[in-house]
């Protein structure tokens, strides 16, 4: 015992569970080459979106799928767009065994999707699916609100956990907020905002002053490259999901 002590208080690591940020990318075909022209394409609509994310693939669309999939093309495709790709989940037995060849982990499946019902049509400017999970967490009981009263400057991110997430002060360029629940902004949003980042569709975004680079909600996100409606642009407004859109609506 003595022995096992000692080299346990000499070890020069601790392993620890982590919580990281990732994107999922729901793969829709078989076809490497068409998935590059793609990701391509999507990509040149929203330069610099990517910042190093990691990535994990999603292959549930495709498990019946019986072409192979090559994986090393997708990956390099996604690295080259400056994304870290980790790991695939939901193909079958195959393809996660040809993930697994080119250097992808197997992530555990993820849970079945709530049904929504048709949206109407709705005109919007661009939207994207993105998941999103925990990068920095602020420690909660339980469920509530979590108050943030200063500014939060490029390069800080506040995450509200099972929480509504109330700001105070400006959301600079760069920041982010993230809660769980209902994001509300008393003061200028010029940053990015993810409400309902555990798929929470009832989430809303509120902001007195709106003019961010991205708001999301329950993986729906749309970015303001193309300049948000003047009725909207730099006023109170909120954002809400009616069904797959994204709604940018001014308060009254």
């Amino acid at each position: 015992m003595a022995l096992t002590t000692a080299a346990q208080s000499r070890s020069s690591f601790d392993l620890k569970s982590a919580s990281l940020p990732v994107v999922a990318v729901l793969l829709k075909t078989t076809d490497a080459a068409q998935f590059v022209a793609d990701l391509a394409e999507r990509v040149a609509d929203a330069p610099g979106f990517f910042d190093n994310d990691p990535v994990l693939i999603d292959l549930a669309p495709v498990r019946e799928a019986e072409a192979p999939i090559d994986f090393a093309a997708i990956a390099a495709a996604l690295r080259e767009h400056n994304t870290l790709p980790v790991a695939v989940r939901g193909g079958s037995p195959d393809q996660m065994e040809a993930a697994r060849t080119a250097g992808l982990a197997a992530a555990p499946d993820a849970p079945p999707a709530r049904a929504e019902a048709p949206a109407p049509v709705q005109e919007v400017v661009r939207e994207v699916i993105r998941e999103v999970e925990v990068v920095r967490e602020v420690p909660m009981p339980g469920p509530g609100t979590v108050v943030v009263d200063k500014p939060l400057r490029s390069g800080q991110q506040v995450y509200a956990r099972g929480a509504d997430l109330v700001v105070m002060a400006v959301v600079s360029f760069g920041a982010e907020v993230i809660a769980d629940g209902n994001i509300h902004v008393y003061a200028p949003l010029r940053g990015r905002a993810i409400a309902g980042a555990r798929g929470n569709t009832e989430a809303r975004i509120f902001s007195t002053c709106l003019e961010p680079q991205l708001v999301s909600i329950a993986g729906i996100y749309r970015t303001t490259e193309t300049e948000l409606p003047a009725e909207v642009r730099g006023k109170p407004a909120q954002v809400r999901l009616e069904g797959e859109k994204l709604l940018i609506e001014p308060l009254a």
